[in-house]
């Protein structure tokens, strides 16, 4: 069971601007949106994710 605490969230790669990541984040601890550097098979290298609503 999912809880409030921690929603899915959908990271899109800032290049290309393709969803490519579907995560989770705690509400609580983590207010701002997330940027992650991780790889994305359209741009083939590894690019900032960053949270998208």
């Amino acid at each position: 069971m999912a809880s409030d605490k921690r929603p899915p969230i959908t990271l899109a790669c800032e290049t290309c601007k393709r969803r490519n990541y579907v995560t989770t984040k705690n509400k609580t601890n983590t207010r701002e949106r997330i940027e992650l550097k991780k790889y994305c098979r359209f741009c083939r290298q590894s690019t900032a994710h960053k949270e998208t609503r």
